[in-house]
């Protein structure tokens, strides 16, 4: 299932408006990545989003190497 592990960030539902104005149902997808990280000695991957692994980089909890204990 497409929801990001740590904000749940999942799908959108829309419409799509043609020109013409006609309304068909469309779905907007989170942009997820694996990442693997190491929480009290243990390596565990999650599915995140973009935006959470920005926030985690934000707040040193995320390096480059993209494993650090939280």
């Amino acid at each position: 299932m497409q929801v990001c592990d740590i904000s749940g960030k999942g799908k959108q539902f829309g419409n799509k408006i043609s020109f013409s104005q006609r309304h068909i149902k469309r779905v907007w997808k989170p942009n997820l990545q694996h990442k693997t990280i190491e929480i009290d000695g243990k390596k565990v991957t999650l599915k995140l989003s973009t935006q959470a692994i920005r926030t985690l980089k934000k707040k040193n909890l995320l390096t480059k190497d993209s494993t650090k204990s939280i």
